[in-house]
């Protein structure tokens, strides 16, 4: 039950509550006064959402584009599919037969378009249309089931309009005015008028190899054998067309309906079977987590989610492609411990200190934080050389971010004498700068720094810099240590 409008109504029926009488949208008062006894429970659309999405996903064993139809209702796009299950009908029936064997009570009708088949699965359960032929099927159906709210089917049998074939014929533009546009949509959608695709939830990946078991696989040593001989038809594709995966996934059916998906990626395209199925491992090795099985796996499918151009490589005098381990290192890693927690440092274009480098992952051309330029040039940019014999101008590492300090100059524009940093007092013993560092005319947000390399009376070394021209930017220049050398 669910509140509608302040009052009780039955959000949905099972099989004994429709025998007796009651339907959907019936008042609980009303429910109540034909069968005291009444056993109801309070509505949850957060959960039956959640559980559509799972059938839902389930459902991609006999095809790759899913969607949902709320509130009740799954769409499988199964054009160019339906061979491989025996047919149509037999598709029909399977589907239906797995659902019940799952608990689910379940109507299925397969047409030219998801609408005409949600209407038919509403009134004509079990129908196959063709093509072209949604007109003359649809027809004699009532109006409700193409799914209009329960307030515009019976306005429309009070003129006697019960049919879609009383529709059909009839002008567009005085049932819009009265009913809204929907009504018109649905039933133009319905009879094929129009065209529209299903909304899948996920995409259809490029690459797909599968299995599928008469008796379902119980063992992890099943889930291995199986997962190799995958990995190798799935390189056997890649091959053909001259790429490389870059995101694979595995999906494993489980025959009470759920679905496990593992997601692995590589940082080069590859199409290896051994590299493949290493990425697997670790992942599961990395997570802890043992295949819980069940009941056991019925359908197996390995999915290139991403695929990018990849050419022979040269390879060295022992048979391997220059850079090769460091790849398969970082795709362990990446495995195991996750791909945003495997990165690496790439120069940037920018004279800004902390936004000269950014922290990609391996071999992604990359960008960094919000606000930061994007890396150079790719993952391959080089970094920009220091002059021959030419000493360390800026420290090797930077504070995450610069550290104010109190400074005492000579002069508004001079280095500081002494600054106190961290409650610790330095007198300054020797310095070189400054080096000066403006924004762009475009950044406005930014002022001008002015950076000096200062050494104390200890011998410990800085990197401090002004903040802003005294007099042409601000009056209270600020001072900064942005970094330590040694």
């Amino acid at each position: 039950m669910a509140k509608v409008k302040g009052a009780l109504r039955l959000s949905a029926c099972d099989a004994r509550a429709t025998a007796l009488g009651l339907r959907a949208g019936m008042s609980l008062a009303d429910a109540r006064a034909l069968h005291p006894a009444l056993a109801v429970v309070e509505a949850d659309p957060q959960g039956d959402a959640a559980m559509l999405a799972r059938l839902a996903d389930w459902g991609r064993r006999w095809t790759p584009l899913v969607a949902t139809l709320p509130p009740d209702g799954i769409v499988l796009d199964v054009t160019g599919s339906a061979h491989l299950f025996g047919g149509e009908a037999a598709m029909r029936a399977d589907a239906v037969a797995r659902l019940a064997a799952l608990g689910f009570a379940a109507r299925a009708a397969i047409a030219g378009t998801p609408e005409a088949a949600a209407t038919l699965a509403r009134a004509a359960d079990g129908a196959i249309v063709a093509t072209g032929e949604e007109t003359r099927a649809l027809a004699p159906l009532p109006v409700a089931a193409l799914g209009v709210a329960a307030e515009i089917a019976d306005g429309l049998a009070k003129v006697g309009l019960r049919r879609i074939e009383d529709l059909a014929l009839r002008p567009r533009a005085p049932f819009a005015a009265r009913f809204g546009t929907d009504l018109v949509a649905r039933l133009d959608a319905a009879l094929g008028r129009t065209r529209s695709s299903i909304g899948a939830r996920l995409e259809a990946p490029p690459y797909v190899a599968e299995r599928r078991f008469f008796e379902p696989i119980l063992t992890p040593e099943d889930v291995s054998r199986t997962l190799h001989r995958l990995t190798e038809e799935l390189c056997a594709m890649l091959e053909t067309h001259g790429e490389g995966a870059l995101g694979l996934e595995l999906a494993l059916f489980r025959v009470d309906g759920a679905v496990r998906r593992i997601r692995v990626g590589a940082s080069r395209p590859t199409r290896e079977p051994a590299r493949m199925a290493l990425l697997f491992r670790e992942k599961l090795a990395g997570e802890r987590d043992e295949l819980d099985i069940g009941w056991g796996f019925d359908v197996v499918r390995l999915s290139a989610l991403s695929a990018r151009r990849l050419d022979e490589a040269a390879r060295r005098l022992d048979g391997e492609v220059a850079g090769e381990d460091l790849a398969r290192l970082v795709d362990a890693l990446g495995a195991r411990l996750g791909t945003d927690r495997v990165r690496r440092i790439a120069p940037c274009d920018s004279h800004w200190p902390e936004d000269a480098a950014a922290s990609i992952r391996p071999g992604a051309s990359g960008s960094s934080s919000a606000g930061a330029p994007d890396a150079a040039s790719g993952p391959d940019a080089a970094w920009p050389q220091p002059l021959p014999d030419a000493a360390a101008d800026r420290p090797i590492r930077l504070f995450a971010h610069p550290e104010p300090i109190e400074a005492v100059a000579t002069v508004p524009d001079g280095p500081p004498l002494r600054f106190r940093w961290r409650r610790v007092l330095h007198e300054t013993a020797a310095f070189e700068g400054p080096e000066r560092i403006a924004p762009a005319w475009w950044d406005e947000d930014r002022l001008t720094r002015d950076y000096f390399r200062t050494e104390d009376r200890s011998g410990r070394r800085f990197w401090i810099f002004r903040e802003g021209l005294y007099g042409r930017e601000t009056q209270a220049p600020r001072w900064y240590v942005h970094g330590l050398f040694g």
